[in-house]
């Protein structure tokens, strides 16, 4: 998989606008300033498109395949349609059903859940713990992190050929990691299982809100992703691909919706005829709302131009990676090297501080919001940085000392809505706190790092 690096011009490719963009927040130092939400890969702000559609909507909520009224009509309609849009946006196959779930995390373990038995599950260490840890009660082979694509795809054909027996196997693998915004290559992963009669499913859910996702031409079995991530509030997720493995499966949840006839029998139980379509999986009464989010949201993407937005979050990873290197305490973290192409998530650690405790003078300082910590990928970032961390948010640990290895990382995300602005600001941050220290001190306070204010300013 490969991203575009061409240069756009600026005036037809603006930030999208996304709520939020215009909130304070006050500064330990004095003070107030424009919140600059660099934290995309944990939640992207909602778009303003989104948030219109779904308030234009919200008039008119009303209960999904359950009413004869017209609002019901209507909200069944809109569920429906949204399913349709989403299987545009991902480039679904005809045959391929799209499930609504609640995030990525549910996705994936909706589909752990549907694995044939017997099955076998390849998954590097390198994953989020949402597509690490789902498959607990199937054969699991964990794979070493490669240190290059070409090795990634090795690694994986020598573990599948020498599987045994020679059953069912789910390969499960990143597009974009969540630790280093590096490219995995998918398609050639994909091609690898297939070749060894393994299917895939790829955790879409850092790659989907920064570049284009096409089911049939990565040629993987399943796509899961959050809306939360791709600029679409409310809690909802999808689960996208072949129907086979998820039809044959017990429903994921049982009840209303899933069932298309419950019957008494004389014995006194309960026969049922479960659906055969996505409903199968969706029981209960739907997260309309989040899924039209979602819908609203892809449409929003591709309107603006994938392309174009693409390519202007390259040049903010560009300038964001060039200011890092400029600082020399600052090293970036990386598994497949510097020239690997990746999304607008890096991260980082800083000679002589704790992570958590430069996030906190980020936020409380400067008014920036980066993530700290390990990032629900504990076996990834203890690779990259080469120890054993402290517990994730922990300010309370002392610092490293010059020439010691961090104890967890800092992590800086961005993507279609984030100004120019919000970028130098942080770069900017980033060399004050570097050269002239914090100016507060700080300490946990309910798991969270915090300025101290009973101390004295530094």
């Amino acid at each position: 998989m490969s991203v575009s690096t061409a240069a756009v011009d600026q005036s037809i490719c603006a930030p999208l606008p996304v709520l939020g963009s215009d909130v304070t927040v006050p500064l330990v130092t004095g003070g107030d300033v424009t919140y600059a939400a660099l934290d995309y890969a944990a939640s992207a702000p909602a778009l303003q498109r989104v948030w219109d559609d779904v308030a234009a909507y919200a008039p008119y909520y009303g209960s999904v395949h359950r009413g004869a009224g017209y609002l019901s009509q209507l909200s069944t309609d809109l569920f429906e349609n949204s399913r349709v849009t989403v299987a545009e946006f991902l480039g679904c196959r005809a045959d391929d059903q799209v499930v609504f779930t609640r995030s990525t995390t549910d996705s994936l373990n909706l589909l752990a859940a549907a694995l044939p038995a017997g099955c076998e599950v390849f998954v590097f260490e390198t994953e989020h713990h949402a597509s690490l840890l789902p498959w607990r009660d199937a054969r699991v082979t964990y794979l070493d992190a490669p240190r290059t694509p070409d090795q990634a795809v090795a690694t994986l054909e020598t573990a599948l050929a020498g599987r045994e027996p020679y059953g069912p196997a789910l390969v499960c693998v990143t597009g974009a990691s969540n630790v280093t915004g590096e490219l995995w290559p998918v398609r050639e992963l994909a091609a690898a299982a297939h070749a060894h009669g393994a299917r895939i499913v790829l955790d879409a859910a850092q790659l989907a809100p920064h570049h284009p996702v096409d089911i049939a031409e990565l040629d993987v079995d399943w796509v899961a992703f959050s809306g939360h991530k791709l600029y679409a509030p409310f809690g909802s997720g999808v689960l996208a691909g072949r129907a086979d493995w998820l039809v044959d499966a017990e429903p994921y949840l049982a009840g209303g919706g899933a069932s298309r006839k419950v019957a008494r029998r004389t014995d006194g139980g309960v026969d049922v005829e479960w659906h055969t379509t996505a409903a199968r999986h969706e029981a209960g009464s739907p997260n309309v709302i989040g899924v039209y989010s979602i819908a609203a949201a892809c449409k929003a993407l591709t309107e603006a131009g994938f392309d174009r937005l693409v390519a202007r979050e390259q040049q903010l990873v560009t300038r964001v990676r060039e200011g890092l290197a400029a600082v020399p305490e600052v090293k970036v973290l990386s598994l497949f090297g510097d020239d690997a192409p990746r999304v607008g998530v890096i991260s980082f650690v800083v000679e002589g501080w704790n992570s958590s405790h430069f996030a906190a003078a980020l936020s409380a300082e400067y008014g920036i919001g980066v993530r700290d910590g390990l990032f629900c990928a504990h076996p990834l970032v203890r690779t990259l940085l080469g120890s054993e961390p402290q517990d994730p948010g922990e300010c309370g640990a002392p610092e490293a000392a010059p020439g010691e290895k961090s104890l967890n990382a800092i992590r800086v995300s961005f993507g279609a809505g984030t100004p120019d602005e919000h970028i130098e600001r942080f770069l900017g941050a980033v060399r004050e706190l570097v050269s002239k220290g914090a100016r507060w001190t700080y300490r946990t306070e309910e798991g969270r790092c915090v300025p101290d204010r009973g101390a004295a300013q530094v």
